[in-house]
C-alpha cells in the first residue's frame, strides 16, 4: 500500500535526521568553542525544525490515513509516535530553545554550553519517538 510505504519513508527520512544530529552534527559542533558553538546552533536549529516538523506532520497524516482504510492499529501507533513529537517539542525542548535563540553570541560560555549539552539529550527522545514510529510503520506493513 502506497500511502502506508510514504508514512514509513516519512518516519525513516525523520529518524535518520534527528539520528545524525544527535550522534554526528551536535558531537562535532561541541568540539567548537563556545560562541562558535551558539553561533552554529542557530542557523542550524531552525532549518531543522523546519525539516523535522514537516516530517512529523506527514508522517502522522499519512499514517492516520492508512489506518483508516485498513485498521491496522499499527498504522495508527506510527502515527501517534510522529505527532508525540509536536507536544515534546513545544513543552520540553522549546524552553530550552527559546534561551538559547535569545543568548547574545557575546554572551555564549558555560550556560550556553550546558544548555546545549540538555538540547541533545532531549533532542534524543525525538530520535527514539521516530524510531518507535519507523518499527511500527514496518510492522504495519510486514
Amino acid at each position: 500500500m502506497l500511502i502506508g510505504d510514504l508514512a514509513l519513508v516519512s518516519a525513516a527520512l525523520f529518524t535518520g535526521a534527528a539520528f545524525y544530529v544527535n550522534f554526528a552534527e551536535q558531537p562535532a559542533r561541541l568540539m567548537l568553542d563556545d560562541r562558535s558553538l551558539l553561533a552554529q546552533w542557530k542557523p542550524a536549529y531552525k532549518r531543522g525544525y523546519i525539516m523535522q516538523s514537516t516530517l512529523a506532520i506527514v508522517g502522522f497524516v499519512l499514517g492516520a490515513t492508512v489506518w483508516r482504510l485498513t485498521g491496522i492499529l499499527a498504522f495508527l501507533l506510527g502515527a501517534v509516535l510522529m505527532l508525540a513529537n509536536w507536544p515534546w517539542t513545544l513543552l520540553r525542548i522549546m524552553p530550552t530553545n527559546r534561551v538559547l535563540m535569545a543568548m547574545d553570541l557575546a554572551s555564549a560560555g558555560s550556560v550556553s554550553r550546558a544548555l546545549l549539552v540538555k538540547w541533545n539529550r532531549l533532542h534524543a527522545v525525538r530520535t527514539g519517538l521516530g524510531a518507535a514510529a519507523t518499527v511500527s510503520f514496518l510492522w504495519a506493513l510486514a
